[in-house]
């Protein structure tokens, strides 16, 4: 076992590499990390709004199922709705109820985008204001 040391004699490069250009950036890398830290450790303060322990409204809002199947039938409270000029009396009369009922628009998981979107523009555009999806644990 023997280990040359110094240069050689027959003028051949020395294929090591100088590894103190990388100890180098790898200690700069790590300083930054190390001072960029306690930055990332602030806290942000937020007020936020404190619960309402005395609900105003004791009484259960009305609930509409509004359904729309995969062929792009549209069923209110379980019932089918022929066209979309019954449909858009029947958004009417809701929209005009005080207080507003909530409707639950549940569309199957294969029914086109288009017979929803233009569900919920109809509604938008009657004054609808309390509408949300429910089952959406079919799209998981």
């Amino acid at each position: 076992m023997s280990m040359s040391v110094g240069s050689s004699s027959d003028g051949d490069v020395v294929p090591d590499m100088n590894t103190t250009p990388l100890i180098d950036v790898m200690l700069v890398l790590l300083t930054m990390l190390i001072m960029s830290l306690p930055i990332q450790t602030h806290a942000v303060k937020l007020d936020m709004p404190r619960p309402n322990n005395n609900p105003t409204n004791d009484q259960p809002r009305d609930v509409v199922d509004l359904e729309i199947d995969f062929d792009g039938t549209v069923l209110w409270n379980g019932n089918v709705v022929p066209n979309e000029r019954t449909l858009q009396g029947y958004l009417i009369d809701t929209a005009g109820r005080e207080p507003q009922p909530e409707i639950h628009l549940r569309p199957n998981r294969l029914v086109k985008y288009d017979v929803v979107a233009r569900v919920l523009a109809m509604a938008q555009r009657l004054g609808v204001k309390r509408m949300g999806f429910v089952g959406n644990e079919q799209f998981l």
